[in-house]
């Protein structure tokens, strides 16, 4: 399955407006506002993904740090970079994830790194 087919958990670092394209485009989307995790760690916010069968989506490195090394459980984790920038810059890595024939199961890690037109995905296996 596509990485952007599981139910996702958008980190507070994703613009509003990337949430709304990926609703609009009629992806599951909550975030952590909605879940009141605003603020919480990022233990927190991946503790209560996986409970909710949802894959976290964000500009935050620590994410996959904490599933590879941490051994805390995922559902899977979207990593995007560069991170803090436009959305429309954000919604073209997106789209190459969109377009990409990865095929993925719980416990995924997604790297999307863009480089000026390029996006380069990664693909690994970490704790599920």
């Amino acid at each position: 399955m596509n990485p952007l087919e599981f139910p996702l958990l958008a980190d507070e670092n994703i613009h509003p407006d990337v949430v709304a394209a990926l609703v609009t485009s009629g992806k599951d989307v909550r975030t952590v506002h909605d879940e009141g995790l605003a603020g919480s760690s990022d233990t927190d916010v991946l503790r209560r993904a996986f409970e909710t069968g949802r894959a976290v989506i964000t500009h935050d490195s620590d994410f996959g740090m904490l599933a590879l090394y941490a051994g805390q459980r995922c559902i899977g984790i979207i990593y995007l970079r560069p991170g803090h920038i436009q959305p429309e810059y954000v919604l073209k890595s997106i789209e190459a994830i969109e377009n990409t024939n990865a095929n993925v199961e719980p416990g995924f890690l997604v790297v999307a790194e863009r480089r000026g037109d390029s996006v380069r995905i990664r693909l690994r296996t970490v704790a599920s």
